[in-house]
């Protein structure tokens, strides 16, 4: 595990964002495609500080900051996304209110644009929380009109880049197995090649286990004090049909609360629903009085431990303090501050 130092944290800030953590290659990750993503991150925080920065609500705000992630073929949400085993790709996707704890998500979506948008319209426009497979594809299609969701053919999502991510995937699975080992996934940050695709991991077997982390995220905090969170996935390359991560997972990937933080994951899904992250950082803050950066760090670097989970996460409290820890190579990752700064990095 990467020790306490991996972490960034501060105050002042208004909008975080993450594009995933995984093992990222420094020796990989060329000048050109880190000046890339790390062009995506600012853009994405610019637009979540100009909602805020105007008034916005916090929901808003996270929602304008994971859309410019979904849009983008860098990264594992929306267009880009990774692809099951026969080459198709299931999303996944959550929202949470931090003023009223109103929350709403998807998961195995194939057909809307934005799958961000696509969960806000379950919390919005849905008596339920959490819709699945071809009963939240119909819901999409019922709603987008009013909802404003963009429908398009499942073909859409997929990239020359997820295609050689599947295909190198299933020869490196076949490897493995000849060597009596057993992978479970090849995705990390940013897509499936910009920075942290099997393409920048570590080419020797034992290490493949490591390259699978996806995940974009953002949490917010608007200018009346109100807390957001949200959190898309295309998933891990490879995964079996109908596989949930932690993403759509409200109090696993994706927590909001005014009274203590709002918080987005990103990392091996299956680790992170079993420690309840999101929560249990709310948790902490509330009923042990920890502040939000030391319940952030104890959740990834002890909590995680025990399972030898890895991955990262951005929190932000209603003071407009935050942190942004991971126990990984690396993780996208960059803050807008109250005074107009924009700070990105990746390892």
């Amino acid at each position: 595990m990467v020790n306490s130092n991996a972490a960034s944290y501060g105050k002042n800030a208004r909008v975080l964002v993450h594009g995933g953590a995984g093992a990222i290659s420094r020796k990989r990750l060329t000048a050109a495609s880190e000046k890339r993503c790390k062009e995506k991150l600012k853009q994405a925080l610019s637009a979540g500080a100009k909602v805020v920065d105007q008034g916005g609500s916090a929901l808003d705000a996270v929602v304008a900051v994971i859309k410019v992630m979904e849009d983008s073929p860098l990264f594992n949400a929306g267009r880009g996304s990774c692809l099951t085993r026969k080459g198709r790709v299931e999303m996944d996707a959550s929202i949470m209110d931090g003023s009223n704890l109103d929350a709403g998500a998807v998961t195995g979506i194939t057909c809307v644009k934005n799958p961000i948008e696509a969960a806000r319209a379950v919390m919005e426009l849905s008596p339920h929380l959490l819709l699945m497979g071809t009963g939240a594809n119909s819901f999409c299609r019922k709603v987008a009109s009013q909802a404003g969701l963009k429908i398009v053919d499942p073909e859409y999502f997929v990239t020359a880049r997820s295609l050689r991510g599947l295909a190198r995937f299933l020869e490196k699975e076949k490897l493995a197995r000849q060597a009596g080992l057993t992978i479970s996934g090849l995705t990390t940050g940013a897509s499936q090649s910009e920075g942290a695709s099997p393409d920048f991991c570590h080419d020797d077997l034992e290490f493949l286990n490591e390259c699978k982390y996806g995940t974009v995220g953002a949490v917010a905090l608007d200018l009346d004090g109100n807390l957001a969170a949200a959190t898309s996935t295309g998933g891990i390359t490879g995964k079996s049909a109908g596989r949930v991560g932690d993403s759509p997972i409200i109090g696993a990937g994706t927590y909001a609360n005014n009274d203590t933080c709002a918080v987005s994951c990103t990392g091996h899904g299956e680790h992170f629903i079993r420690a309840v992250v999101g929560h249990e950082i709310s948790a902490m803050i509330e009923y042990a009085a920890f502040d939000v950066r030391t319940a952030a760090e104890k959740v990834v670097f002890e909590n995680l431990a025990r399972t030898d989970g890895s991955g990262g996460l951005i929190a932000l409290d209603a003071k407009g303090n935050y942190s942004m820890p991971f126990n990984t190579a690396g993780m996208f990752r960059g803050v807008a501050t109250g005074d107009g700064r924009f700070e990105v990095a990746i390892f």
